[in-house]
């Protein structure tokens, strides 16, 4: 799932999709609408927040924004900004509002995390127990790593599976469910050594619903919605990836596609919920900050978790490696920097930051809480920029922290300038040496064939009316024509222009000459790392028939 800020690649290009009048009465809309918000609670937020919002959708082509903060246990500000989709005809009838419903992705996470404190408190499973003694039948590749493989394990991206390993069995969706993935780990080799590395993954996140499922006799679904939405009272909410734009208040995903900006197709697949199925308002999602800022509290005499569930959700387990950012960026520079259960923690302008993001195809998000000031902040976004939602996130941090040194829309729209400069010149790197190659060394129909992965499964190349084509037997959107790129290399460009995951595919022959494998690769910086192309080892096992 797209997530910057833990190793997810994003579409950032950014593309201007709105007039300066529509986004001034979209503010103004906004603003008519706060009914709810004191008087006292809009004096305790950024004065500028409507124009700087309004001023970052403009410049990162972002069609509609959910926007949270919460303080000391209250609510400061829950308000939409801007449309639910460019492709409405009323805008006055397709404003996004406090309730209008976001996929928050990869912030669904901290949700796993909590249901799993639950049944920590509950007495029903431990931290540091195996995952093998709640679940017998689960497998890792590595029989040491099987064993050992504790619940906390599972949560914190240390388990040597590379980066995003094993996605490519659920994104985009497969005709995999659930518990084949889950089966499927076993053949899934590790990249480095047990709890040696940080890389972000989505797949144990499954194994962790999984166990909720087996110790509880819920389903993730079922726990998630009764035993926390329910509880804290999250009325908009749902947990379902299928119920991404649907609804009459539900934000339509959107993303840059060759040039523009558009509404896309949501990410319909229930497979991977626990890593990041919840679709969330954000009126609600301040319920769930004020809950988590203090230790579980729903009601004066009554908490969902206790505080020691907050002190593991919030305790670095995994370090993660800090480089230096930018002059522009210095105050992005940190002295700690890992994951903990569920949440990312690191040091902001002195103070602990306990923060994630979450990205799927036209959703992007971020939450962010200083605990030290009680402060919560969420920043939803039906286009795919993490440059909008980061610049708003320090925007009003800062406010609370008393800066004003850094200008963040001028920040992070530089920062996307030269960004998109290192990916044109890859880009235009990789044309070049496909312009300077020759052409295959085989007939494509030797090429042609069935390749097998002892995790993903079957991959088959067909060779037909002059041209290859690709497709992945369990995914249905993963169909597409093979063009030339050198040697024995090739380039798939899928049908489905809206992945935007051309990848690259060598064919390695034996002494004889003849195809004995294959790899991939994606063939752009990008491609987001879900698509994890590169672990898969394609074994030749069967020619093509006529």
């Amino acid at each position: 799932m797209r997530n910057q800020l833990d190793g997810k690649s994003m579409l950032n290009n950014g593309f201007f999709i709105a007039s300066n009048r529509l986004v001034v009465a979209l503010v103004l809309f906004a603003t008519g609408i706060l009914a709810t918000e004191s008087a006292k609670a809009q004096e305790a937020t950024p004065g500028d927040i409507d124009r700087f919002v309004a001023d970052v959708m403009k410049e990162f082509d972002v069609p509609g924004v959910g926007l949270t903060i919460v303080k000391d246990g209250d609510v400061l500000l829950s308000r939409g900004y801007g449309v639910r989709s460019l492709d409405a005809a009323n805008a006055s009838t397709n404003h996004v509002d406090s309730h209008t419903l976001f996929g928050i992705a990869s912030n669904t996470k901290a949700f796993t995390a909590t249901a799993l404190g639950l049944l920590v408190e509950a007495g029903l499973i431990e931290w540091d127990k195996p995952v093998i003694d709640y679940l017998p039948d689960f497998r890792m590749s590595d029989p040491y790593v099987t064993s050992e493989m504790t619940i906390r394990d599972l949560l914190v991206h240390r388990s040597g599976l590379g980066l995003g390993a094993g996605d490519l069995m659920w994104w985009p969706p497969s005709d995999y469910n659930r518990k084949d993935i889950v089966y499927r780990l076993r053949y899934l080799p590790l990249s480095t050594s047990f709890r040696n590395a940080y890389a972000y993954d989505n797949v144990l996140y499954s194994v962790a619903g999984e166990v909720i499922e087996s110790v509880s006799g819920m389903s993730w679904e079922e726990f998630v919605q009764s035993r926390i939405l329910d509880e804290i009272g999250m009325t908009d909410s749902n947990v379902l990836h299928s119920a991404a734009g649907e609804g009459s208040n539900t934000a339509e995903p959107h993303a840059p596609i060759d040039g523009k900006v558009r509404r896309i197709a949501a990410f319909k697949s229930d497979n991977t919920n626990p890593a990041g199925g919840i679709n969330a308002s954000a009126s609600d999602i301040a319920r769930w900050l004020v809950v988590q800022l203090d230790s579980g509290r729903v009601a004066p005499d009554k908490r969902l978790f206790s505080p020691s569930t907050t002190r593991e959700l919030w305790t670095l387990v995994t370090p993660i490696p800090a480089g230096d950012p930018p002059p522009y960026l210095a105050a992005l520079k940190t002295n700690f920097n890992g994951y903990a259960l569920g949440f990312r923690v690191l040091d902001y302008r002195g103070r602990k930051l306990v923060t994630h993001t979450g990205g799927l195809p036209g959703y992007v998000s971020r939450i962010a809480m200083i605990p030290e000031l009680k402060l919560g902040i969420a920043v939803f976004t039906n286009q795919e920029s993490g440059d909008a939602f980061n610049a708003i996130t320090h925007h009003v941090l800062d406010y609370y922290l008393g800066y004003s040194d850094t200008d963040w829309l001028a920040a992070y729209k530089r920062l996307r300038g030269e960004r998109a400069s290192r990916i044109a010149s890859a880009e235009n790197d990789v044309a070049r040496s496909a312009a300077a190659n020759s052409g295959p060394s085989l007939t494509l129909k030797e090429y042609a064939g069935t390749y097998r992965d002892p995790w993903y499964g079957d991959v088959v190349v067909e060779a037909a009316n002059g041209r290859l084509r690709i497709r992945f037997t369990h995914t249905p959107s993963l169909i597409g024509t093979l063009q030339h790129h050198g040697a024995d290399t090739f380039v798939a460009r899928w049908d489905d222009r809206e992945l935007r995951a051309d990848a690259f595919i060598t064919f390695v022959l034996d002494p004889s000459g003849s195809v004995r494998s294959a790899t991939m690769e994606p063939a752009s910086p990008t491609v987001d790392f879900s698509y994890d192309f590169q672990d898969l080892a394609l074994t030749r096992v069967a020619d093509q028939t006529d």
